[in-house]
């Protein structure tokens, strides 16, 4: 029996005043209080500074991390109002900082199209920081005001000084609070180079600096593409060999909603399609990426038949076959776009489907007609996938599951486990037939299944579906996963919540390990997006010492516990070279027990650079795998083992 709440009355219902919602329920906000969340704070003051540069007002943002891992971001464009705001008897500049949903982008009249949170950006920042400074150069006067813990105002705003006439804008500094942000709050520039660099991209003639100071060697590096997003077409097939010289470039406006979209396709079998609404990077697409999408097939399609590439009777190209070795980037700005889910990751629009569809087609068909020989060889990449495609279909039969637990391969059967549960089932994919014995017997038969692999798998980096599907190995995990691949590819039916990669701890184990990533990012990315995907981390030596056995996972780890130990106690060390050497008990207490393991999720952080990485490494271009070793040798352990 559920037992009753003992009182609900008038004084049970609160009222959360000024910032103290956001520092109660911070991830409605920013998503979440974790490295995300803390570079996300870095971005809404951002945003600000990027809706000056797309009304006109600002040509030039830094960003600064300083010694105190403090931001300071800086714009040269009109300056926060600094007058009194009628509505809030405050100065504007404190009305934006301290008032939720207080800020220039809901009427249309400030800015036609914007970003950020819409009106809750500074003031969330300001809420979750220890402190915030704002100086705003405007009129040949500067003005600062402070706030602290939480967004308490403790100087209001005032001028503090003289300017030149010719400069204006706004310079804000902020420290994250680190009682919210409790795993860290120490910014990452990689993380911060990489967007902006994106930012960069996608406007165009905007000049974004980006410095460090937090090292004895100080970092200072300048984004500015003039060439927009050709020039982040020509970053992101580097690279690869294009099959056509000229980037695809074209755009247009309707209703006040404009569209911007670039392309080229290259010699791979892999396709990178990225959106953007306002500079927001729509992860999971939306009605702009649909309309694009849909146009792209059906202009291919026509194109191909009005030129008799595809015969009479001969079956259409499907969005698979036209986007295979395709990148494309598609910006929509929209000056009230509506957003699916609070990460805003996907545009909701309808409307936008049919104009991005309608200037994508009409720009697209043009260049079809005006570049016959780069259409040429787009046509015969797109019937090639195609012909891929209806030979991979055949082999795909062979992967669906005829019911029952027995799925065999010439090395190794699945051992299933008996909940049909996902939710709470995990599959190992272990390294061997030895590991696999081990394995079998160390497992909980109730939630682990193992799946034994033997060497090495097809890399798929250089094989499209078909050839993939003809490898008996990749076929064997395609049909434990359960979810099919390809256009048939359904994330709901993933048998198995965790997937598990389970291989030796030296650098075959590595390279397996990275042949199963490129497989899974490639083929299954919504699972490895979905956080499904973990590798086991076995150890590395056990140490014996009296009644007790300790598992160590590395050198450092291992120094550390010796000199824990007193200098009397005698021990036996027995280094593991692999998975097989470990009995069934080894295995279970250090690798397979959910009380005891260690796992590493597999996670998608930025697409662009996952892409980027998975073409280095495991691509046909050898000499970006040398300049990358080259690079990074020196960054490499036990490369011996």
């Amino acid at each position: 029996m559920i037992k009753k709440e003992e009182h609900y009355n008038d004084d049970d219902i609160q009222v959360l005043e000024g910032l103290e919602a956001v520092r109660k329920r911070p991830g409605m906000y920013i998503g979440t209080t974790s490295s995300r969340g803390l570079h996300h704070l870095v971005w809404e003051i951002v945003d600000n500074a990027i809706d000056e540069a797309l009304a006109g007002y600002c040509d030039d943002i830094e960003i600064i991390i300083n010694e105190d891992n403090s931001i300071t971001i800086k714009d040269d464009g009109r300056g926060i109002p600094t007058g009194i705001n009628s509505k809030t008897g405050l100065s504007t500049v404190e009305t934006v900082y301290t008032v939720l949903h207080a800020g220039g982008k809901f009427g249309g009249g400030s800015y036609k199209v914007s970003g950020g949170l819409h009106g809750v950006g500074a003031s969330v920042v300001n809420a979750l920081s220890s402190f915030v400074e704002v100086t705003i150069y405007q009129n040949e006067k500067i003005f600062y005001v402070r706030f602290e813990n939480g967004g308490t105002t403790v100087n209001s705003l005032k001028e503090v000084g003289k300017c030149d006439k010719e400069r204006t804008g706004t310079t804000v500094t902020f420290k994250p609070d680190p009682t919210i942000f409790t795993d860290t709050t120490t910014f990452d520039y990689e993380v911060l180079k990489t967007r902006v660099r994106e930012l960069a991209f996608l406007n165009k003639g905007l000049r974004i600096i980006l410095c460090d100071d937090r090292e004895i060697e100080k970092k200072k590096e300048e984004f500015l593409y003039e060439g927009g997003l050709k020039s982040y077409i020509q970053y992101l097939n580097k690279n690869k060999n294009t099959i056509h010289e000229q980037i695809i470039h074209l755009e247009g406006i309707i209703d006040n909603i404009s569209i911007e979209v670039a392309m080229q396709y290259n010699d791979s079998y892999n396709n990178l399609l990225l959106s953007f609404v306002n500079n927001i990077n729509t992860h999971d697409g939306g009605t702009h990426e649909e309309g694009v999408r849909n146009a792209l097939t059906r202009i291919i399609n026509n194109y191909g038949k009005s030129h008799k590439y595809i015969k009479d009777g001969e079956e259409s190209l499907t969005g698979d076959d036209v986007r295979e070795g395709l990148v494309l980037i598609v910006s929509c700005k929209h000056p009230n776009p509506q957003f699916e889910g609070q990460t805003k990751g996907r545009l909701g629009n309808t409307e936008v489907r049919k104009i991005s569809g309608d200037i994508f087609a009409e720009g697209f068909d043009r260049f079809l007609m005006e570049n016959p020989d780069s259409a040429k060889k787009i046509l015969e990449k797109c019937l090639t996938a195609s012909r891929a495609r209806l030979a991979a279909k055949k082999a795909r039969e062979l992967t669906r599951r005829k019911g029952g637990l027995e799925l065999t391969n010439q090395w190794g059967k699945l051992t299933d486990c008996i909940s049909k549960d996902p939710k709470e089932s995990e599959i190992f994919l272990v390294e061997g037939d030895s590991a696999g014995g081990s394995a079998k017997t160390a497992r909980n038969n109730e939630s682990q299944a193992v799946l034994p692999l033997r060497g090495k798998i097809l890399n798929v980096e250089k094989a499209r579906l078909d050839r993939a599907l003809a490898n008996e190995e990749i076929r064997t995990i395609i049909t434990a996963f359960g979810t099919g691949i390809g256009d048939e590819f359904d994330l709901e039916k993933l048998r198995y919540h965790k997937i598990i990669i389970m291989t030796d701890a030296d650098v075959d184990g590595s390279h397996i390990r990275t042949l199963l990533l490129t497989l899974f990012y490639r083929f299954f990315k919504p699972i490895v997006e979905g956080g499904h995907v973990y590798a086991a981390q076995p150890p590395l030596y056990s140490i014996k010492h009296g009644k007790t056995t300790k598992y160590i996972l590395s050198d450092e780890e291992l120094n550390e516990y010796i000199e824990s130990l007193p200098s009397n106690t005698k021990f036996i060390q027995n280094r593991f070279k692999g998975l097989g050497e470990m009995n069934a008990e080894d295995l279970r207490d250090t690798t397979m027990n959910i009380q005891n393991r260690v796992l590493k999720q597999i996670t998608v952080d930025d697409v662009v650079e996952a892409d980027k990485i998975f073409e280095v490494l495991m691509g046909e271009n050898v000499e970006p795998r040398r300049e990358f070793i080259e690079a990074n040798a020196t960054y490499a352990q036990n490369i011996d083992y």
